[in-house]
């Protein structure tokens, strides 16, 4: 207890606390949410779908369906892919649990596969060692923002006949070879939650360039229910008729909160730009800290970095990293840690998900930490969460 006062005792870095994500509203984002609420449509019209023809511009997909939110979304991506009971789908064990949840959601399997030990995104060479009879789809994350090696998997998804859902979350903006995330893939899901590049406050959209899994994510976001003509099974009694068709979710997300997205939309490139220069900074003062290795860069990705996660090495210093971690919180930095391998949450395990699945994952979470980064921190932020470092890790240091 004496050691830990030691370093709590004195001042901290910052007198206000520095969070490790969030969200940036301007007037504009205002006045486009007021513009909505004096409009005839607050649930799902016009700004809607206004909202998915920009997304899907932006990408360079044909197709773009939002939803109520991102874990939505990859839940309808499973279900139009036709993952059922049964089926096994490969995903990572780094990321939000909902990259498998969607998986179990269709009464599926959730299988993992181990990350690169230096970039932390899911391994194609493990993917292809966990492949049998029963595989169905991947769904590659793109971790921090990084693009996986899109290449790579699509082969492999070729070679099996498998479909690929990019777990896209992360990577709203980001390049794999020029080509845009969201362009690329069966089917590419994002996430606009606040602490995401632009926002909806909550929602999700899935990008897609096949007509016939576009018409499904319709359909499934809606109850299954269509006024469609051409997929309507019974006769068409009227202009008011309708049918439901499939089994499907109340998953839509409403005008107000797309008006919020196309304003902050029109900003993406500013954000991004501002990422990228916190990043670099970030990579330039870090790399003169003995003790912290940085995630190596895809040469292939031009990244927009959702998150920005070092590992220690922890055998360098007196402490693990819990101690770490809650010294950087006593100096006001606001850490995180991203994430937990899915498997090792309680309800994994009772599924008979075992220690050991993936270990190049469960030693980067022993040692991983999330630092701040969203586009309000200036450069004098940066220099704090360094400085908190350099005090907690040389107090530390062995």
């Amino acid at each position: 207890m004496e050691e830990k006062l030691a370093i709590y005792g004195g001042s901290p870095i910052r007198k206000n606390y520095l969070s490790y994500g969030k969200q940036k509203i301007d007037e504009d984002d205002i006045e486009e949410i007021i513009k909505v609420l004096k409009s005839d449509y607050l649930t799902t019209g016009p700004v809607v779908y206004e909202f998915e023809e920009k997304i899907s511009k932006y990408v360079n997909s044909k197709y773009a369906v939002s939803f109520s939110s991102g874990t939505a979304a990859l839940h309808a991506a499973c279900y139009v892919a036709g993952i059922r009971s049964g089926d096994e789908v490969i995903t990572s064990p780094i990321t939000f649990a909902a990259s498998a949840n969607c998986i179990l959601y269709c009464n599926a399997i959730p299988v993992f596969a181990d990350i690169n030990s230096e970039t932390y995104n899911i391994d194609p060479e493990d993917i292809e060692k966990k492949i049998t009879r029963n595989t169905k789809a991947i769904i590659p994350v793109d971790f921090t923002g990084q693009s996986v090696d899109l290449d790579a998997i699509k082969e492999i998804a070729r070679k099996n006949k498998l479909i690929v859902i990019e777990d896209a979350a992360h990577a709203i903006g980001t390049k794999y070879k020029d080509k845009c995330i969201g362009s690329i893939s069966d089917m590419t899901v994002f996430s606009f939650h606040p602490v995401k590049t632009i926002t909806t406050g909550e929602g999700g959209m899935v990008t897609t360039n096949n007509e016939e899994f576009y018409k499904k994510l319709i359909l499934f976001r809606t109850h299954g229910i269509t006024k469609e003509k051409d997929l309507l099974i019974s006769q068409d009694e009227g202009p008011w008729y309708y049918e439901q068709i499939d089994l499907g979710y109340n998953y839509r997300i409403t005008d107000i909160q797309c008006g919020l997205g196309i304003s902050q939309l029109n900003k993406i490139n500013d954000f991004i730009k501002i990422r990228k220069e916190l990043v670099k900074i970030y990579n330039e003062e870090l790399s003169k800290i003995d003790g912290i290795i940085i995630q190596k860069e895809e040469l292939f990705s031009d990244t927009s970095r959702h998150l920005y996660i070092i590992k220690l090495e922890l055998e360098k210093f007196k402490v693990g990293r819990k101690e770490i971690f809650e010294a950087l919180l006593a100096e006001n930095i606001g850490v995180n840690v991203h994430y937990l391998p899915v498997y090792l949450h309680p309800y994994y395990k009772n599924l008979g998900y075992n220690k050991g699945l993936c270990p190049r994952a469960e030693e980067l979470y022993k040692a991983m930490i999330t630092l701040p980064l969203h586009i309000s921190m200036t450069k004098e932020d940066i220099s704090d969460v360094t400085n908190a470092l350099k005090k907690v890790l040389n107090y530390y240091r062995k």
